[in-house]
């Protein structure tokens, strides 16, 4: 079974599909700048040497880290290079993220990405969660003005229903949708299927989590043993065949574990065993 490994992200700016998250270089808890912070802009600049051009990010990670990591990595940027980062989500303290979807802090966070970035214009500006106490209107109403500023390319948003996708695409144009999505969590297999028919790009957070299913003996470490792949490999080729708007996104500190993910773009599934993978669920 093969699977087109690029991506037209909002019709004009094509991606490497096996891109990479920068969620964990940061301190622990998602707070503050890592251990090592030079190993950090290493990894970032091997995953671009490496062939990723799709790089995810946020405001809040750290918060204001990996955005100056990234700059710091890749500025000037390569051609071909996509930057996705986010809005909307406030940082009280370690492992806690708040929703604040007031206009006024949303276009404030974009103008700081920016700065942050070193970019005059936001690839893909997602809003990272839906403020309950705004209006979604008021939310990507603020981003669609910036949008029709120039400081926003395409739309985003994460961790929505169908409904919620739907009415936001009533608002503005909607490129992409970032969801919690792998082998054993997929409550937002509506989601993927609706973005599948609708050619919306759908990035997979926390792509590779397996628990139990990558232990020796388990069905996923036994397709990787006849494949002579690992794991993570099979996790991640797995996702990108189920689906070819679906852009994982994983993250690693590790040049070796960094290496060892891309690979999964060169393994190819059989239809019976990505319906092997498919039964897991």
């Amino acid at each position: 079974m093969t699977a087109p490994l690029t991506f037209d992200l909002g019709g004009d700016l094509t991606v490497n599909r096996l891109g990479y998250g920068t969620m964990w270089l940061t301190g622990t808890g998602v707070w503050g700048e890592p251990a090592d912070r030079p190993a950090a802009v290493r990894v970032v600049q091997a995953a671009v040497e490496q062939g990723v051009n799709f790089i995810d990010t946020a405001d809040s990670y750290g918060p204001m880290v990996t955005e100056r990591i990234i700059a710091d990595a890749l500025h000037p940027y390569p051609d071909g290079v996509v930057v996705a980062t986010k809005v909307g989500n406030t940082r009280p303290a370690p492992n806690v993220f708040v929703p604040v979807g007031h206009p006024a802090y949303l276009k404030q966070q974009v103008e700081l990405s920016l700065r942050l970035l070193k970019t005059e214009r936001i690839d893909l500006m997602q809003l990272h969660r839906i403020d309950p106490e705004v209006p979604l209107a008021d939310q990507l109403g603020a981003l669609a003005e910036l949008k029709a500023e120039g400081k926003i390319r395409h739309i985003g948003l994460s961790e929505v229903t169908v409904e919620q996708l739907k009415e936001a695409r009533s608002i503005t144009e909607i490129a992409g949708v970032q969801n919690l999505y792998n082998l054993v969590t997929r409550q937002s297999q509506a989601v993927l299927d609706y973005a599948t028919a609708e050619n919306i790009a759908f990035i997979p957070w926390f792509p590779m989590a397996m628990g139990k299913l990558a232990q020796p003996g388990s069905p996923v470490a036994d397709l990787a043993a006849e494949l002579d792949a690992t794991p993570a490999q099979v996790a991640l080729a797995w996702l990108l065949h189920i689906s070819p708007v679906v852009l994982p996104i994983p993250g690693t500190t590790s040049l070796d574990h960094l290496t060892e993910n891309l690979q999964a773009a060169k393994l190819s599934l059989t239809d019976d065993e990505v319906a092997r993978l498919n039964a897991l669920a």
